[in-house]
């Protein structure tokens, strides 16, 4: 069984493994025969873009993890929880809804306010922090059945997108992308849900920026929804 790694990051090949909280995570677990890495370094272009461009790459392999490069792997036993995961889903996520609502911005919201949704329509869990093992936030029973999951961390049965050619949008190269996919795979029949995998991340986003903004705007557009 192999599991392949997909990230993007600004940094440089040496700055990416000495710098970034991926790259570090990924050094401190060690190379390992059932896993591959694939880094787009000192990146450009949207993420939409590297992932669909990796994931031709390596269609082969049992399972594929998209990665933001600012994210810490705490669990040692990652490979094994992806695979898990994927034996009952067709896409997992460690944090999600049950649910999706007219014009959400989010996962976790439901409005352009940032009103958090009612907690037993959340699931998952991901701590925050510039170090490993940051501050939990658990947000609902995991595993579980999702209409969205956050892309930070996102893994596929790639025969199951390559099946359905589905593919991630790069209308979206960063806000959106993640909300956008979760979509197109549940239009298609495919199956989401959380699984419970170990990660800090280092960044909160850049909710209600300019830049997300006009992805929201796209966003609706594409999917005929009314701002």
């Amino acid at each position: 069984m192999n599991v392949a790694i997909v990230a993007a990051t600004p940094y440089s090949e040496d700055a990416f493994w000495s710098t970034s909280p991926l790259g570090q995570s990924l050094e401190r677990l060690g190379r390992r025969d059932d896993r591959s890495t694939s880094v787009a370094f000192a990146n450009r272009i949207g993420l939409p873009e590297v992932y669909n461009m990796h994931l031709s790459l390596v269609s082969t392999a049992d399972a594929v993890v998209f990665l933001h490069d600012d994210v810490w792997l705490d669990d040692f036993f990652l490979t094994t929880r992806v695979l898990e995961g994927l034996q009952h889903y067709d896409v997992i996520g460690v944090a999600g809804n049950r649910r999706r609502l007219p014009r959400q911005p989010s996962w976790a919201f439901t409005d352009t306010e940032f009103k958090w949704d009612e907690p037993e329509n959340l699931s998952g869990a991901v701590a925050m922090g510039d170090y490993p093992f940051g501050q939990l936030s658990f947000f609902g029973q995991c595993p579980a059945d999702c209409e969205l999951l956050d892309g930070v961390l996102l893994a596929v049965k790639p025969a199951a997108l390559i099946q359905t050619s589905v593919r991630f949008d790069p209308t979206f190269p960063f806000h959106f992308y993640d909300l956008d996919f979760c979509r197109q795979a549940r239009q298609a029949g495919l199956r989401l849900g959380t699984w419970p995998i170990a990660i800090t991340h280092q960044s909160g986003g850049s909710f209600g920026s300019p830049a997300w903004h006009a992805s929201y705007h796209q966003y609706l557009s594409k999917w005929n929804e009314e701002p």
